[in-house]
Formats: C-alpha cells, sequence, structure tokens
C-alpha cells in the first residue's frame, strides 16, 4: 500500500505524449508498467492493423465488469467478426492508464476514473454501461457510525468510485475526509488482505469482495452499500471507448455492446451457470459468496437512465481537486448502445435491468 500524498490531479500535458503514461489515480505507477508498455508498443498501437477483427481491453476486478468477462470467456462478439483481447495489468492504475494513453481501445472503467481521464483530455467516450450498485463500505468490528471512523484508516483506490463513496457518506454524515487516514492500495486482493490482517479500519470495495469480508470477518459492520447516498440502480462502471475506434471500428464497438448485452441476459437467465464459469478464473472468491455477492452488483448495459447520475456525481471530484470543470454531455456516446438496442430488440425487451 501507498499513502496518499495530496496528488489529486492529471498532468497537463496531451494523452498522446508516451510520457503520459506516467499518470495514475494513485499518482505512482509501478515499475511493472514500463515492461507492459514495451511489449504493448511493441506489438502495435490497437486500432491499427487489427482494428476490424479485434479490440484490446483493460478490465477490474468486481462484479460491475461481469458482461465484459463473460463476453471475453465465451468470445460472444465472434459472431459478428470481433475477438476480444485482454490486456492485464497489475494494478488499478495501469487499468486506467493504459485506455488513457491508448495502449488499449477500450476498458470498463469507474465512472469517476473516466471523468478525470476525460478532463485531462483523454479522447474517450462512454459507449455504454457494465454494472451498477455493489459498492460497499465495510468497517471492522465496533466501528459502526461515521463520527467512530475519525482518526482511523480507509483503504480504497484513488478516482474511483471507491473513494467518492466514502466521500460522500462521510459528508453526509458530517464528517471531514480530512479527519481519516487514507490509503491507496494497488489492486483489490491486497485491500481485502489488508482488512483481513487489521492493516486497514475500514474499506470501501465491491462485489463479490465486500460480501466476503462481511463473510469471513466476524462483527465486521456495512456501513453503507451506496443505495443510501445515491439511491437504487446507481453507477458504477462503465464501457469506455477511444475516439479512434469509434471512428475506424464502429461496427466493432457495437459487436462489443451487443456481446456484453447477451452476457447480461445469460446472467439474468442463468446465473448459476455463468458464475461456475467466471469464479476462480476471473474472480478470486468462493462460490457461496459470489451467489451473495451477484444479487448486489448486477449487470446492466443500458444505462442511459443514469446520464445525469454520472455528470452530476462530478461535483464531488471537483470538491475533491480531481478534476477542474463538469463535462457535458459530449462525453457521452449512446448512439452505438441505441444502434444495437434498435438492431436486437428482442434481445434488449429479454433484459431484466435497463433504461426505461
Amino acid at each position: 500500500m501507498c499513502e496518499s500524498h495530496g496528488n489529486r490531479s492529471f498532468p497537463a500535458n496531451t494523452f498522446s505524449e508516451i510520457e503520459r503514461l506516467k499518470l495514475s489515480r494513485r499518482g505512482v505507477l509501478k515499475a511493472g508498467v514500463a515492461s507492459a508498455m514495451a511489449l504493448t508498443i511493441g506489438s502495435g498501437f490497437p486500432g491499427m492493423a487489427s482494428a476490424a477483427s479485434s479490440v484490446k481491453s483493460t478490465h477490474g476486478t468486481g462484479f460491475c465488469n461481469l458482461p465484459l468477462f463473460l463476453s471475453h470467456a465465451r468470445q460472444t462478439a465472434q459472431a459478428d467478426g470481433l475477438t476480444l483481447e485482454f490486456v492485464n495489468t497489475p494494478t488499478f492504475a495501469e487499468h486506467v492508464t493504459f485506455l488513457g494513453a491508448g495502449l488499449v481501445d477500450v476498458g470498463v472503467l469507474p465512472y469517476t476514473s473516466f471523468v478525470a481521464l476525460y478532463d485531462a483530455g483523454a479522447p474517450i467516450k462512454i459507449a455504454a454501461g457494465s454494472g451498477i450498485e455493489g459498492c460497499a463500505i465495510v468497517s471492522q468490528p465496533g466501528l459502526d457510525s461515521a463520527e467512530k471512523l475519525k482518526g482511523k484508516t480507509l483503504g480504497t483506490f484513488q478516482l474511483d468510485t471507491l473513494e467518492v463513496l466514502p466521500y460522500d457518506y462521510l459528508k453526509a454524515n458530517g464528517v471531514a475526509m480530512s479527519d481519516v487516514d487514507v490509503r491507496y492500495v494497488g489492486n483489490t486482493p491486497e485491500a481485502v488482505e489488508a482488512f483481513k490482517a487489521g492493516a486497514l479500519d475500514w474499506i470501501c470495495t465491491i462485489e463479490p469482495y465486500a460480501t466476503s469480508l462481511l463473510q469471513d470477518v466476524e462483527g465486521s459492520h456495512l456501513l453503507s452499500d451506496g443505495k443510501d447516498i445515491y439511491g437504487p440502480n446507481y453507477t458504477d462502471c462503465v464501457l469506455c471507448v477511444r475516439d479512434s475506434l469509434i471512428a475506424e471500428n464502429r461496427d466493432g464497438v457495437k459487436a462489443l455492446i451487443k456481446a456484453m448485452m447477451i452476457s447480461q441476459a445469460a446472467f439474468e437467465q442463468d446465473t448459476q451457470t455463468v458464475l461456475e464459469e467466471v469464479v476462480g478464473t476471473y474472480y478470486k472468491t468462493s462460490m457461496e459468496n459470489a451467489i451473495i455477492g451477484a444479487t448486489k452488483q448486477p449487470p446492466m448495459v443500458d444505462q442511459r437512465m443514469n446520464t445525469d447520475f454520472i455528470l452530476n456525481r462530478t461535483d464531488s471530484l471537483i470538491e475533491m481537486g480531481y478534476i477542474k470543470k463538469k463535462p457535458g454531455v459530449e462525453a457521452i456516446d449512446w448512439t452505438m448502445l441505441e444502434e444495437v438496442i434498435a438492431e436486437n430488440q428482442d434481445l434488449h425487451d429479454s433484459l431484466k435491468v435497463k433504461s426505461a
């Protein structure tokens, strides 16, 4: 883990420069990103020769990534001529950086991370949703109120929904973020193990890991599941796409969105089978915890209804010093999603969680 050093902004230079790879939402990238850069650059930038047949993607670790994970496991988009390739990164920092720097075509990101990249000048758009809800604040035994968190150590990820929710939770309960010790961790397994070991007093995490902690740490508390702050169906992660891919391979983006909708439908129709396919390979948790967690962070590819939520939550990012101005509606491009819906109306009609 590394502590926050107060750096809550991105460099001002453009994403077209390789130096841009040094930006991260933790402020510091691990040395491993350098070798990953070399491998990716050596094989050519995405969106070039292979654009018509494949897209490269990064991903997170929570259930909000499930539509992307299942699309990758089953290569569902191949029916429409598209192969989905994963570029794995060791930490969430590289996950965000690779998309901002153009080393991958697409990625499922927390909407907060997207907003910061967009504000810094990254040529990307939100093209679809991925997962909703599922962000949770879990505390150690005895820490059952916001007031008791003063002076305690929070484990989270910088510029993530998992940092903004604690900020909003504390603010709603009359406690300032400056009253707690914030420590930024590299990845979810690291954060979970640190909490179990008692190195963190409270943590904001995602499913299925929130359920795992509540099940495994006796006496732990669920302080917030996000719905008490944001209401039901709040956005967690979204599908972000490079502008160049939209321009050069719009049909490829649509094929991926369609694949994610098919994956959502598969999850809704036969959750057990889908979990058996992804737990172990994509999620390091027990099947028992996965079954519980899956109900708390469902996939939702059609998140058009959350446009205002995404744009308005940027107020917190401004207050936290991460961005200078709010993005406009031009940051979100639902047109490819809408075309997929129009061309696959039966599929869209079958989805249980969607915009009206």
